[in-house]
């Protein structure tokens, strides 16, 4: 007897996976443990085997397709032919169709009973619908005394479960750049209270509506979601009005990446430290050991070297190294250094991680890096390769730009953006010299990290990078 093969549970969380391959036909006799699916999650791309040798019977399921886990993606012969058939429950199922034909029967016809009080019930609420609304005025002015009696910090935040009920008819009351800056923090700017002339929304009063509602989720309040859809979207307008479009679906992973990144801006009260680094003398070390590095199989770069610098700046700043759980009110200090280093895919960005990177040399650090990020850009990644960092490095040298302001990886409370070196005169000793300077960006946590610990985190990394000698490629 046949039997289908189901897309099995892959992970916590995971509802749903894209079927990227089917590795098989029908018709093609199986191996135990043969590959049969190559999947995409949300989280990375994994491959799926067959428990048990077979013989493939029907293909249910296309290339390409979403499937939710359960789902039958083809049905296979056991090579052994002992697969134990289902219980012939043909008798129970008859029954229990007549028993529900009867009840449905029963309830569409209802008693005359029954049909009065419906009718009674339907009257009533005629009644309500017809009512006049002459309190509607009173109650909306009653409504606006309570607001300006409350507390300021309250006013601004109006739970989620009430935001479709006070959805005013009108426009909001503010400048084009202010409904913009709203949109792209997702704020719903008609919840946002005005304190500008005229009844005008500012900046600075969508600002305080965020930060509000930033207090609402730490605090766990009811109404609000943890998550990045639970704030008012605005409907896009039809862009075809104006010319030709072409609609993509999101894949899964740039799925992921929005709703994990719009989950950390809005929860997560960045601030972003900006300094530079003089590599100048660093950059002579890396070429000078480069070729060493590359027999042991990986590539002598700044971000190599940085992993190491920072994870040993972990140990020195504790606070970097920790996550925040608001529902207990705890802060958990990691005992172990792993950094996350964000990767550039055709499919979107992922962030592997470096594991252990305090007991690793840059040598072995470089090799890693050279492993997880071809890994990345093969659809190779695991889940375990790219869970539990301690701190997150977005290294955009090798493209262009100056500074900018990476977001945080939550559950993580810091990263460090790096941007394009340059030569630039700095003046040492009553003289100016031409010196390669990288620019670093530390975005942070700032329930956790005070601008204090941020500034001597950062000085503390420029300082390791500026003094080579601090640092062994052998450990």
């Amino acid at each position: 007897m046949a039997i289908e093969f189901k897309l099995p549970v892959l992970g916590e969380n995971i509802k749903s996976a894209d079927i990227l391959k089917i590795l098989v036909s029908e018709g093609d006799k199986v191996e135990k443990d043969q590959i049969v699916l190559e999947l995409e999650t949300d989280k990375a791309t994994m491959e799926v085997p067959i428990e048990e040798a077979g013989t493939i019977t029907k293909v249910l399921l296309k290339e390409g397709a979403k499937a939710d886990i359960g789902s039958a993606v083809f049905t296979y012969e056991p090579a052994s032919g002992s697969a134990e058939s289902a219980p012939d429950d043909s008798t129970e199922t008859k029954s229990d169709s007549k028993d529900a034909d009867s009840k449905k029967e029963s309830s569409e016809k209802g008693t005359p009973k029954d049909d009065e009080s419906k009718k009674e019930t339907i009257k009533k609420e005629e009644d309500k619908k017809e009512e006049p609304r002459e309190g509607s005025e009173s109650k909306q002015k009653d409504d606006k005394e309570k607001v300006k009696e409350s507390d300021k910090s309250v006013d601004l935040i109006t739970p989620l479960s009430e935001k479709v009920t006070q959805m005013p008819d009108k426009i909001a009351p503010a400048s084009p750049s202010v409904r913009r800056f709203a949109r792209e923090i997702g704020i719903d700017i008609h919840l946002v209270r005005a304190s500008g002339n005229n009844g005008r929304i500012t900046i600075e009063d969508v600002k305080a509506y965020a930060k509000s509602m930033n207090e609402l989720l730490s605090s766990g309040a009811a109404g609000v979601s943890g998550g990045g859809g639970s704030f008012y979207k605005e409907t896009l307008p039809d862009f075809s009005k104006w010319g030709d479009i072409e609609k993509q679906p999101m894949s899964n992973i740039r799925r992921k990446t929005a709703e994990h990144l719009s989950y950390a801006w809005q929860t997560i009260p960045h601030v972003t430290q900006f300094e530079k680094a003089d590599i100048t003398e660093l950059e002579k070390i890396r070429k000078q050991f480069g070729k060493k590095t590359e027999e042991a199989g990986g590539k002598l770069t700044v971000t190599a070297i940085l992993i190491k610098v920072i994870a040993s700046a972990l140990k020195v700043f504790p606070q970097f190294n920790s996550s925040i759980d608001m529902e207990k009110n705890e802060v958990i200090y990691k005992k172990y250094f792993n950094i996350g280093i964000a990767v550039d895919t055709e499919r979107g960005l992922l962030v592997p991680v470096v594991r252990d990177a305090d007991k690793k040399n840059v040598i072995q650090i470089a090799a890693d890096l050279a492993e997880i990020s071809k890994k990345a850009r093969d659809r190779k990644l695991s889940l375990e390769d790219m869970q539990g960092g301690s701190i997150s490095v977005s290294n955009l040298g090798g493209i262009a730009g100056t500074y900018f302001t990476p977001i945080v990886n939550a559950p993580e409370v810091g990263i460090l953006g790096v941007s394009r070196s340059a030569m630039e005169p700095v003046y040492i000793d009553g003289k100016f010299e031409p010196r390669l300077m990288m620019p670093l960006s530390l975005s942070y946590d700032h329930r956790i990290i005070d601008g204090a610990d941020a500034a001597r985190f950062i000085k503390w990394v420029v300082s390791a990078l500026e003094q080579p000698f601090l640092l062994t490629l052998e450990g």
